[in-house]
């Protein structure tokens, strides 16, 4: 009975995040201005309420009665994960996740504006009750893991990764990107690519996004696509709501933006249906959420053989013109240049963004420095990464991103843990199906592709930890050498 009784308490927490889900996409696209208040108080009171009915006093007796049942493989797992975010729950109070939902709602509505204005004096009121909370909760669930503070954050989107890993994946990227960076940057000085000459409506280029989405089997039955400040996957698997921004000057940040939440959405469209509700039905982590994302966007859509598929998209939503050739395309898609915007940035370029918001936000939740330092450490930091200065320009700098407002410290590291395991699957996928100019040459190419995914990786849900995962997907645990193999034969070889 217990492990019913457990079912049934996920269950109805789910319809509960459903709910503030669907609230918090609402918040980001439609809702106005003066709504926020009110809708802050609401998502908060929501928070407080899922996080009192997942840690109620019956839900111990009901987890230790149900580890004393005989139940299935699946079920097992099932309770594993159960425990796992009980656990995760139950050691912070229900003041401190109420306040922290309120502080975050607050400091993100402020931030769009704020941004706008490049007001990084404005953005510190609101962000030190975020920081301050966001410790509050590190020191907490340090206390009561034996993490170092910085870890037990870090483990709520990669289950089991520490910065002593972490570490060692960006010493090693420090050791050889760099290089990597200049030489490609070297080969294509010379280069001639022609830029696609706008404007480009905001119609057309919606018309496109849903055009490559419905070629990328995303379900619009159970999904759809919006417009906000910062593009984001939301809702919930049956509900999957993604966003873009559109520039009537340049249509193709937002199409690669469009093709990075479509993958998103298709690992969320894609989780087994009969355990949806559950714990063990969810995404498995962060890193692979955003492997998936990546895969789409940088395996698969910068690929030549994927540009000769997307070509008579764009020229139907923009007509011909000398730029709109694959072979322009391509160059265009896989151009290496040094930028201030994470967003934007190449696939070469980009894991030095998150070397340094990690850095950032590590030394920022362990106290090493203090909110108004930010911008002097990111500064120095994107100097010597990229050879940028940033002083002074906090709408390109440090207020840039939307997910410190939230206090979502520990997320960014899952970007390039994204782009190396996405890199690792796209290796293991060649080697079974054949590379993707074979691939993409074929009719029911991407239907392969996508069955390969299905088969290793949205099917699969969290029924097994991330190494399990990984390993039966692709022989073995993260390897980052794939990553850099890929970037050197797209970019040098």
């Amino acid at each position: 009975m217990s492990y019913s009784q457990l079912v049934d308490r996920f269950t109805q927490l789910h319809h509960f995040a459903h709910l503030g889900a669907i609230c918090g996409w609402d918040r980001a696209t439609m809702m106005p201005d003066g709504g926020n208040e009110a809708r802050a108080a609401a998502l908060a009171e929501l928070s407080r309420l899922l996080h009192e009915r997942l840690t109620a006093a019956e839900m111990s007796e009901w987890l230790a009665a149900a580890e004393q049942q005989e139940l299935d493989a699946q079920a097992r797992q099932s309770l594993v994960e159960m425990r796992r975010q009980w656990q995760q729950a139950s050691v912070l109070p229900a003041d401190l996740v109420q306040a922290k939902s309120l502080a975050g709602s607050r400091c993100e509505h402020a931030w769009r504006e704020q941004r706008r204005n490049n007001d990084w004096q404005g953005f510190l009121g609101n962000f030190r009750e975020v920081v301050a909370l966001s410790r509050e909760e590190a020191r907490i669930r340090g206390a009561a893991t034996g993490l170092r503070p910085y870890d037990s954050l870090l483990d709520l989107y990669e289950p089991g990764m520490r910065c002593q890993q972490l570490d060692q994946v960006f010493g090693d990227l420090q050791g050889w990107l760099p290089a990597l960076i200049q030489a490609v940057c070297e080969r294509q000085r010379d280069q001639h690519i022609q830029m696609p000459v706008g404007p480009f409506s905001i119609e057309r280029q919606a018309e496109l996004g849903r055009d490559v989405m419905a070629m990328l089997q995303f379900d619009f039955q159970r999904g759809r696509q919006d417009v906000s400040v910062h593009p984001f996957c939301g809702g919930v698997p049956s509900d999957v709501r993604i966003t873009t921004r559109y520039d009537e000057a340049d249509f193709t940040q937002s199409l690669m933006g469009i093709i990075h939440e479509t993958g998103h959405a298709r690992y969320e469209q894609g989780l087994p249906p009969s355990t949806l509700a559950l714990p063990v039905g969810q995404a498995r982590s962060m890193g692979i959420h955003e492997s998936q994302s990546l895969f789409f966007e940088m395996q698969l859509a910068r690929h030549p053989a994927f540009m000769q598929r997307l070509l008579p998209l764009i020229q139907r939503a923009f007509g011909a013109q000398p730029a709109f050739e694959a072979a322009n395309l391509a160059r265009l898609y896989t151009r290496v240049e040094p930028g201030f915007i994470r967003v934007d940035a190449d696939e070469v370029t980009y894991p030095t963004h998150i070397m340094l918001r990690y850095e950032v936000e590590q030394k920022l939740i362990e106290g090493s420095i203090e909110a108004e330092d930010i911008p002097d450490l990111w500064a120095e930091r994107m100097q010597q990464y990229l050879g940028l200065d940033t002083r002074g320009n906090y709408r390109d700098g440090c207020l840039q991103d939307i997910h410190w407002t939230d206090g979502s410290f520990g997320y960014f590291p899952s970007y390039t843990l994204g782009a190396m395991y996405a890199a690792q699957f796209a290796a293991a996928l060649q080697r079974e199906l054949g590379d993707f100019n074979q691939l993409l040459a074929r009719s029911d190419g991407l239907e392969a592709v996508f069955g390969w995914l299905q088969r290793n990786i949205w099917q699969q849900a969290s029924r097994f930890d991330t190494d399990t995962l990984v390993r039966q997907a692709t022989g073995e645990v993260l390897n980052p050498a794939h990553f850099r193999a890929h970037l050197t034969q797209r970019y040098l070889d």
